[in-house]
């Protein structure tokens, strides 16, 4: 089984302009407020529909608020089955600073 990578915003950024999902697991009010453009919110209601539609290949980026929770969260996807999985160290808080334009508000991504 593999594991999941924790890598910097900027490696985000990059597998993110090559098709990386990128899925946010902060409070769903957080993530209306503002996220990173064109993720997907994830949490205990919509897990289940993400897992069974998702391409388990396809690089996908966990993002939270700090980068801690994303952690357990990758390990969680990677026991699922995915097996290429990334963690963004310093979470959306970091990122929001390093990329303050690729940042989008509402629950309709």
């Amino acid at each position: 089984m593999s594991e999941f990578k924790r890598i910097p915003p900027e490696q985000a950024q990059a597998l993110r302009e090559q098709g990386a999902v990128v899925v946010d697991v902060r409070d769903p009010a957080t993530f209306a407020a503002l996220h990173i453009s064109g993720s997907k919110h994830l949490d205990n209601h919509s897990l289940h529909a993400f897992i069974q539609g998702a391409d388990l290949d396809a690089p996908t980026v966990v993002v939270c608020y700090h980068g801690n929770s994303s952690q357990g969260a990758a390990a969680y996807l990677v026991g699922q089955g995915f097996s290429d999985v990334y963690s963004m160290d310093g979470g959306f808080e970091l990122w929001r600073t390093t990329y303050p334009s690729e940042t989008a508000q509402g629950t309709d991504e």
